[in-house]
């Protein structure tokens, strides 16, 4: 059987939300002159939505586009809602070559072992692809970078997490069945996505969602973990992975097993 292991990239193979993608809104609000700045508590609430350009658009209420002086026309503030983004993604991966993100704990082991007993890799984010790309790079180097099997990010579905949409473009582009993918998130809508498209989802929390629900997860830790680094605390197990101070890749073969 041929396994496969498919990560997320947004609070998976680092910490961005919080440092990253927040400074990189709000810069890019103060920048075009609208008349916001989310805090680390209303940006929590905003990832509930997925995708960069979708949060912006929650914005365009009535009251809000007639005191930013937006145009009212939706064609129009589609153009506008994409010259944000476009702005903030350069802003974001300017902070990922800066080195301003480091990778989580564990995610260059896992993916070295993973990568050299021939597992096939994927990435499936909702974020945009240049910053997806800048974030993996900065995370396990370009040359195991280049070797993913498959990379997913953007508006390369029509829908985003939590529906299985993405999910289900990897499976097709992996040529796998579900029974081989186990995928890596850290949220309760990636959770969903996974689950939704039938696949095994392990779950590494962060701040943002350490308090969501993710009773459907077949593993869920603190992190990966490393050997001479951040400790791994196992949160739920319904596999037969049995985690110690870190996730190795036997675990995630259990996960699998299981």
């Amino acid at each position: 059987m041929v396994s496969a292991l498919v990560f997320d990239c947004d609070g998976v193979l680092a910490d961005t939300e919080r440092h990253g993608h927040l400074p990189a809104f709000n810069q890019t609000f103060r920048e075009f002159g609208l008349p916001v700045q989310w805090s680390v508590e209303e940006y929590g609430r905003r990832l509930r939505i997925g995708g960069g350009k979708e949060r912006m658009a929650s914005l365009l209420t009535p009251e809000f586009v007639a005191a930013a002086g937006l145009p009212t026309d939706p064609d129009a503030q589609a153009a506008e809602i994409a010259k944000w983004h476009k702005r903030k993604t350069a802003i974001y991966t300017e902070m990922v070559a800066e080195g301003k993100l480091p990778p989580r704990s564990g995610i260059r082991r896992v993916i070295t072992a993973a990568q050299d007993a021939g597992w096939r890799l994927g990435v499936a984010s909702t974020s945009a692809e240049a910053a997806v790309h800048a974030i993996l790079d900065y995370a396990v180097g370009p040359e195991r970078a280049a070797r993913f099997d498959v990379f997913l990010a953007g508006d390369c579905v029509p829908r985003k997490k939590p529906a299985p949409d993405i999910y289900l473009l990897a499976l097709e582009k992996l040529g796998v069945s579900p029974a081989e993918v186990l995928v890596v998130e850290d949220s309760r809508n990636g959770l969903e996505a996974a689950a939704a498209a039938g696949l095994r989802c392990l779950v590494t929390v962060n701040g943002y969602t350490e308090n969501e629900d993710f009773r459907e997860a077949i593993l869920v830790v603190s992190s990966l973990g490393d050997p001479d680094g951040e400790t791994t605390t196992l949160l739920a197990n319904r596999s037969a992975a049995h985690p110690g101070a870190y996730v190795a890749l036997a675990d995630l073969e259990a996960c699998l097993a299981s």
